[in-house]
């Protein structure tokens, strides 16, 4: 298969589809969803469903490919006994992690709030990582299901950019992989966060990495 060059920050950048991963992080209702996780300090959810429609544009797209799709989620054990104390008890929000919530208990596994918004739920045979931090490589089996498909080149959409986003970036990059992160989407619900969280990737020739949007992804692979 030809290879497919997307049109980037800070320059353009050619992938071959086959050892390209589409990652989709943490598209949760605990952080999209009134009620959830996210919202608990006081958020305002509706400014990361703005990256919905544009994460559904290129998952389609995606799953026309013979490209790897890979879903994460943020949460912990029914016991908490992988959650620190330190994030337990950190800030001030309405409801901590365990909790009972709308939803269920607060970001934790298998409670509904803990599950891919409808709009992005995954089909069989696209695999669901949980991740009990930030970082989708951390205390996860990520590397090894994108070195098993001989994976080079992460795009990488998702919440929140500066946070769940950044931290899956710069642990992809210490780890060899290129990563492209199409901006529209990715979401915050700090909207001066999001737009320097790009900035950062792409600063210095693309320290962490390539930074583009949905519109110019979907040229590429149409």
């Amino acid at each position: 298969m030809p290879l497919r060059t997307i049109d980037a920050e800070p320059t353009p950048i050619s992938v071959d589809p086959a050892r390209t991963a589409l990652i989709l992080i943490d598209m949760q209702r605990d952080f999209l969803e009134p009620g959830g996780f996210g919202e608990t300090p006081g958020n305002d959810v509706g400014l990361l469903r703005v990256a919905i429609g544009p994460c559904r544009a290129l998952l389609e797209t995606a799953r026309r490919q013979p490209m790897l799709i890979i879903h994460t989620r943020e949460g912990h054990r029914p016991d908490l006994s992988d959650a620190p104390p330190a994030k337990v008890s950190r800030g001030n929000p309405s409801l901590r992690i365990g909790e009972q919530g709308p939803m269920g208990r607060v970001l934790v596994r298998g409670e509904p709030g803990h599950d891919i918004i409808e709009q992005l739920a995954p089909l069989p045979g696209e695999p669901v990582v949980d991740k009990p931090g930030k970082g989708a490589f951390h205390a996860t089996d990520l590397h090894a299901l994108l070195h098993n498909r001989g994976i080079a080149d992460l795009i990488l959409c998702g919440v929140t950019t500066e946070v769940c986003v950044h931290t899956t970036v710069r642990e992809a990059n210490d780890r060899g992989y290129r990563c492209i992160v199409p901006g529209d989407c990715c979401a915050s619900y700090i909207p001066e966060f999001h737009a320097m969280g790009l900035r950062m990737i792409a600063a210095q020739g693309g320290i962490f990495g390539w930074v583009t949007d949905s519109a110019r992804v979907l040229a590429a692979f149409g």
